[in-house]
């Protein structure tokens, strides 16, 4: 980038996140965060302005542009402040703190975050979203506050670093730690209530995907036979499926929809989204044999690789919701466009896509959803569904080849190390449900870029990874996927390399994340600076908590291990968030999919023999969320496989407890001892 084109430029243009960057040229002499920012305040006795967002943020590029790039605004803050950018999916640690000093100070916190602290990074005031006139206002409210009331700012910026320090603390749970079937029960009773069952998702507006809340269902469901449960998945994945969510031309999710329909989205497009909804529409598909979930996981992945894909092997991190100044520019149609595109064919689409003439959402432009079931439109044109689904599939060709021409969104081209994790962990679980060997070898080309690229010789791990540079300590999300996927890819392949890799990388992350006194991890580890806290993950949410992926990891290890040690590790985690489970509903789910395996101890399936590919990929014909597979050709170095290769044949070992059932060799009747 030539500065010399650019009336200002500051301090970010020396970094490499695509967020920073675009801030490089406003006339606020930003800094990213670091010490040279925090000891320019102190010496000039300035407060600190710590401004927080992302790249395919859009309030964040209208604030940007109502204030940031305000020449009188800028020199209000140079003048009075010291102003630090800071892009959240590089630096989840400082958002987390600010987010939540600012939820301490309004209650509400969002994107973009902003906080003012005094010059040693403790928070007095914050929001998120000001117009230029109320940030102005409030800049200039603070100053005159924090002059005139020296000792008031300093009471409330103890108050809120305690405030923030405490929050989220978990404490070691003494009592007795049993889980049963009535636990999963009474947490679906309360979660049942705020479920949508006419639109599905979560009742009201918006509406964000939450994955692992379905999961949970799913696995609820198995367990239970509940069929409302059920129900709740997969009316939630037709809708999404069928809404302005889903890019109905060329395959991926947005973030959420902005209406309880699924119609109008918030149209950036998110790796870690698309990843956990491949995952969980493949297990969808499992469970229901729905071939429309097939093709949304293939439409899915196609995208991932056509546009989020890097030639280095990794994954890039989103999609921008504008392009050329509009939100959703790239991705609406006019129905005039369509006409002249399509000609004798656009009726049909028209009417499939419900595109009007005024169009079906801002400025006479249409968001592609459907509201009618393919054979209603297939009888009213007097064609079958299988003649529907081929001219939907050409439709779908020519539009997407069109919107090519168009100004793309921009895209944020750095790779996160846990959403790359998430990214791999769908690749496995489509292969596994779909049997298309592409898909592991994209899984295996990802892994093994983060072994190359993103792991240390020490198994420490970097967060990010940016024009061939690797940076940024990791956070315990990012080790906590990364083994999650790991573990995965070796019940895929039965290469025990991946098993392996996943324990030291486990091992790594007790020895520097761990709190001995709680029994949970910390999100930073002890080799990083110290923030003004040091917070811990607990809550699942648009993405599932670290702790609750770390308990998870710790249970399906020890299982495979026979380590007591990780697996009483894992059982004390969730014994310290059971009283939230009950009423925490999706935003425990993950802790909820660990519970059931407590209370329904899964079934440590082994299969030994020359046939035992075969075999797998049988077993992963059924929706079985209480199953750990292992085995291979030969029995490996696993305790659970010795001794039991028997020459000439492939069986099948069904064990529970460390505990083997009769061995068999036909899959159908390993699943009799699996079944009830």
């Amino acid at each position: 980038m030539n500065s010399t084109k650019n009336k200002f430029t500051n301090q970010l243009i020396h970094e490499s996140s695509p967020y920073l960057l675009q801030h490089a040229h406003n006339p606020v002499n930003w800094y990213p965060w670091g010490k040279k920012a925090i000891d320019k305040a102190k010496d000039e006795n300035k407060l600190i302005i710590i401004s927080i967002g992302y790249a395919a943020c859009h309030w964040c590029h209208v604030m940007e542009h109502e204030s940031f790039e305000n020449e009188k605004v800028a020199r209000y803050m140079n003048e009075h402040f010291v102003s630090i950018k800071v892009d959240r999916e590089e630096r989840p640690d400082i958002d987390q703190i600010y987010m939540n000093a600012v939820q301490l100070i309004s209650v509400r916190g969002g994107w973009p975050l902003n906080c003012i602290t005094l010059s040693d990074g403790r928070p007095i005031f914050g929001g998120s979203y000001f117009t230029s006139e109320q940030w102005i206002d409030m800049l200039s409210e603070v100053l005159i506050f924090v002059k005139e009331n020296p000792d008031k700012a300093e009471q409330q910026a103890k108050a809120l670093t305690k405030g923030v320090q405490s929050s989220e603390i978990t404490f070691l749970n003494t009592q007795n730690s049993e889980f049963s079937i009535n636990d999963l029960d009474k947490v679906f009773a309360v979660w049942k209530n705020t479920l949508d069952y006419t639109q599905g998702g979560h009742k009201g507006a918006p509406k964000f995907p939450l994955p692992v809340g379905y999961q949970f269902l799913l696995h609820y469901n198995y367990l239970s036979q509940n069929a409302d449960a059920l129900k709740a998945v997969t009316l939630t994945l037709d809708k999404m499926a069928d809404g302005g969510i889903y890019d109905q031309i060329g395959g991926g999710f947005a973030r959420y929809s902005t209406d309880e329909y699924w119609k109008a989205p918030h149209f950036e497009k998110m790796l870690y989204d698309n990843a956990q909804l491949v995952s969980l529409y493949s297990f969808a598909y499992q469970k229901t044999k729905n071939k429309n979930y097939k093709i949304i996981v293939k439409e899915t992945l196609d995208f991932t690789q056509r546009e989020l894909s890097s030639n280095e092997g990794g994954f890039y991190s989103s999609l921008d919701a504008d392009s050329e100044g509009e939100e959703g520019k790239f991705y609406v149609w006019t129905q005039n466009e369509l006409k002249q595109i399509l000609g004798n064919k656009a009726d049909l689409i028209i009417d499939y896509y419900n595109v009007k003439e005024k169009g079906n959402w801002e400025n006479s432009q249409n968001i592609l959803f459907k509201s009618a079931s393919d054979k209603t439109i297939a009888d009213k044109y007097k064609i079958t569904k299988s003649d529907l689904k081929k001219q939907l599939a050409k439709t779908k060709k020519i539009l997407l080849k069109e919107r090519s021409k168009r100004i793309a969104p921009a895209l944020d081209d750095k790779i996160i190390t846990s959403w790359n994790a998430l990214m791999i962990k769908a690749y496995i679980d489509a292969y596994n449900i779909f049997d298309n060997k592409k898909y592991l070898d994209i899984a295996l080309q990802n892994a093994i870029f983060i072994n190359t690229k993103i792991k240390l010789h020490d198994n420490r791990l970097y967060r990010n990874y940016k024009n061939g540079k690797a940076s940024i300590n990791a956070f315990l999300d990012d080790y906590a996927f990364t083994i999650a996927a790991f573990i995965s890819l070796y019940q895929s392949t039965f290469d025990e390399k991946w098993l392996q890799e996943a324990k030291q990388l486990t091992d790594y992350t007790i020895a520097h994340f761990y709190d001995n006194t709680s029994g949970m991890f910390y999100y930073t580890s002890d080799v990083d600076p110290k923030l003004i806290a040091r917070k811990m993950e607990m809550t699942d949410n648009v993405i599932p908590a670290s702790n609750s992926e770390m308990a998870k990891n710790l249970f399906i290890l020890g299982n495979y291990f026979y380590s007591d040690n990780y697996i009483n590790m894992s059982k004390r985690m969730l014994n310290n968030v059971k009283k939230n489970t009950v009423s925490g509903g999706a935003y425990y789910a993950n802790w909820d999919i660990l519970m059931s395996w407590f209370t329904s101890p899964p079934y440590e399936v082994a299969i030994l023999g020359n046939e035992y590919e075969t075999i797998r990929k049988k077993f992963n014909k059924n929706y079985l969320p209480n199953v750990f597979l292992s085995g291979g050709k030969n029995e490996g170095k696993l305790s659970l496989l010795e001794g039991k290769l028997i020459d000439g044949q492939t069986t099948i070992y069904v064990c529970q407890d460390k505990s083997c059932k009769i061995p068999v060799t036909e899959v159908k009747e390993a699943l009799k001892q699996i079944i009830k």
